[in-house]
């Protein structure tokens, strides 16, 4: 091995040293206490640290780093305490989330390191919201991100690169090529010679490296550092390496040949580091012994702070207080009382731009929102006034995008993407559920993001672009599930949206865009996400509802004025307004749960089972259900008005009204 050191000092190879000697001596601790039955489970790293240790001691403390199993290295490196990081893995509270997460999914901001999931690529895409901020605020930094030889096959790979190279961010994406995923080797995951050749295909510097070598990490690091930060460009960097243990100790590496072993045992990153050292008489074997040491009893001492605290205790008010960051739950009235009267899209334009003026640090962001306005014109305008910067059109990448906004959320940005669809989110569907939804419950980190969806039929527009998917999220804890019905609610809902620190799904509907008109407040203002609208007051049947389901209904009691009907629009589906709800079903006993969503699964059957567990004394009537068919959405419109629940409205009251 060639370690070359030129401008490197005594005291930086000692560190790297010190650096590179603490996760391998931890990790030796963690199997001795594995096959001892005292920790559960480990992944090892053995034989790759000098990637992890080279690659942030070669960045500032406070530039993003994106670790995966691997890394431990890069948690040690931050210098995280060993007691602290002893009782993350042991899933204890006093970790760092409150024993939500294992091993190394985790994050920590004030060690600027955002915290793994199992997917692995999504990480990506957060490291390039992190670029993107740091390219906003004119800092010279990057952020890194790390994958393994198998993340490269994932789509979130190919996004989130494609992204760093359209919008020239400053990001370094390292790959950890140690010839196997789990335990299928690369030539059944790739056939280019070296991942690092892909690198031309994005139009980005590529380079292949030794991982095993520290110097030559650390040196081509901080050479990136460099470059990124100079040209405003990403890079991708592939070290060679092999790890020495299984993917995790339970699975065992019988399926990898003997001689590998033989082969890489002689390129070990410490063992080779250390002779060069000795050799170079930067360090003396007495100096080796006290330096393990000092590490073997910051170790020891850790370890007996670990295993003395105690198990969680659960505590189930702080474990759902946890779901979201915390907010202000109540509306804000508009300055004057002047209004105007607008059509729902207009309504929706109107809360953005004054969002826009509000929070210099909004970042719109959508697959043609900037000169063309979006497909439905709601960002018309908008870059004239606030800048590309602001309003950025985005690759074909939703998922990328998504993780982008995460990670501005990070760097303290607010972000709004649109789905062009709201039918194309299930391309952005892992960021939302696993990323977006779940990341301040387990480590603290809000997600500063809104999701604008587009949404509904009637305008015959077939299959994929006219799903209703609101349930899909109003199962997923940590998301806001928002979907207003009239021009007022849309702005101040909107607006609401935005101020709120946790992620919101937002819905609105197509065909409500510019066939619904009402008076809206000019001036800002703000609609209490949670609560709901009672549009009339009845006594004889109830009908919850929301986004066009509230027109529907509208319309259907006006057309039967000796009927009563008591309408509720819910105007938020997570969280739900429960009070509304009981109150309504008490002013009638007969309730009927009406969306457009297909009826299997959908929003009403929650409502449904809520109100027989909570309301059934005040029920004069099994609760019916009235939704669209259990069928994708149909292209023309004979069979579309078959489909869409409006055309069972009146089938669904009858069958009320006559029990």
């Amino acid at each position: 091995m060639n370690f070359d050191r030129s401008e490197i000092s005594n005291g930086q190879l000692i560190q790297l040293y010190t650096e590179l000697l603490r996760p391998r001596m931890i990790e030796e601790k963690m199997l001795v206490l594995l096959r001892q039955g005292r920790i559960s489970k480990w992944f090892s790293g053995i034989g790759q640290e000098a990637i992890s240790v080279g690659a942030t001691l070669a960045l500032d403390s406070d530039e993003y780093v994106m670790p995966l199993h691997r890394n431990l290295g890069v948690f040690t490196s931050r210098r995280m305490p060993f007691d602290k990081l002893f009782m993350q893995w042991q899933g204890r509270k006093e970790g760092f989330s409150k024993g939500r997460e294992r091993s190394f999914h985790f994050g920590a901001n004030e060690y600027h390191i955002c915290g793994m999931i199992s997917h692995l690529g999504p990480q990506l895409a957060i490291a390039d919201g992190i670029a993107l901020a740091h390219k906003l605020k004119k800092e010279k930094k990057v952020s890194v991100a790390f994958s393994g030889d198998g993340g490269t096959s994932e789509g979130d790979f190919h996004e989130a690169l494609n992204v760093a190279a359209v919008w020239n961010l400053p990001v370094i994406f390292i790959i950890e090529n140690n010839g196997y995923g789990l335990s299928t080797p690369v030539n059944e995951q790739f056939v280019c010679k070296q991942l690092a050749d892909r690198a031309v295909g994005y139009g980005m510097m590529g380079v292949t490296i030794d991982g095993n070598n520290i110097l030559e990490v650390f040196r081509t690091i901080s050479n990136a550092r460099e470059y990124c930060i100079r040209e405003q460009k990403p890079m991708l960097i592939e070290c060679m390496t092999f790890r020495m243990r299984g993917h995790e100790e339970a699975s065992g590496v019988k399926y990898v040949p003997k001689e590998l072993f033989e082969e890489w045992a002689k390129k070990d990153p410490l063992s080779n580091f250390e002779k060069y050292l000795l050799d170079e008489g930067v360090i003396t074997d007495t100096f080796i012994a006290d330096t393990r040491i000092n590490i073997q009893k910051e170790i020891e001492e850790g370890l007996a702070v670990g295993f003395a605290a105690q198990p969680v205790t659960p505590d189930t008010e702080e474990e759902v207080r946890d779901v979201y960051a915390p907010t202000r739950s109540i509306a804000t009235p508009p300055a004057t009382s002047a209004t105007s009267e607008k059509k729902f899209i207009n309504a929706i334009t109107d809360g953005l731009r004054q969002c826009m003026e509000q929070y210099p640090n909004l970042v719109l962001m959508g697959q043609d929102i900037a000169e063309y306005g979006g497909a439905f014109k709601v960002t018309e305008g908008f870059v004239e006034k606030f800048g590309k910067e602001r309003v950025r059109n985005t690759p074909l990448c939703e998922s990328a995008i998504v993780g982008a906004a995460l990670g501005l959320s990070i760097k303290g940005f607010k972000a709004m993407m649109e789905m062009q669809f709201g039918d194309f989110v299930t391309v952005g569907f892992n960021q939302i559920i696993n990323n977006l939804a779940k990341i301040h419950y387990r480590w603290g980190q809000n997600a500063d993001v809104v999701i604008r969806m587009p949404t509904g039929g009637g305008v015959g527009a077939g299959p994929f672009h006219s799903q209703c998917n609101e349930a899909w999220f109003v199962h997923t804890p940590g998301l806001k599930v928002v979907y207003p019905s009239t021009p007022e609610d849309a702005k101040g809902l909107m607006i609401a949206a935005i101020e709120d620190p946790n992620p919101v799904i937002f819905f609105e509907h197509k065909a409500l865009y510019r066939s619904i008109t009402g008076q809206v407040p000019d001036d800002y203002y703000t609609i209490e996400i949670g609560k709901a609208r009672l549009v009339q007051e009845g006594e004889d049947i109830s009908i919850i509802t929301y986004g066009a389901g509230v027109h529907w209904a509208t319309d259907y009691a006006n057309a039967h004025p000796d009927t009563s009907f008591d309408i509720l629009d819910l105007r938020t589906l997570l969280p739900l307004d429960y009070d509304a709800i009981r109150e309504s079903v008490q002013r009638t006993g007969k309730v009927l749960l009406l969306h457009e969503d297909t009826l299997i699964g959908g929003v009403g059957g929650e409502l449904a089972a809520w109100i027989s567990e909570n309301c059934f004394q005040y029920l004069d009537a099994p609760i019916v259900r009235c939704a669209s068919l259990d069928t994708p959405v149909p292209f023309a419109i004979e069979l579309e008005q078959n489909f869409m629940a409006k055309g069972r409205l009146d089938e669904c009251v009858r069958k009320l009204m006559n029990f």
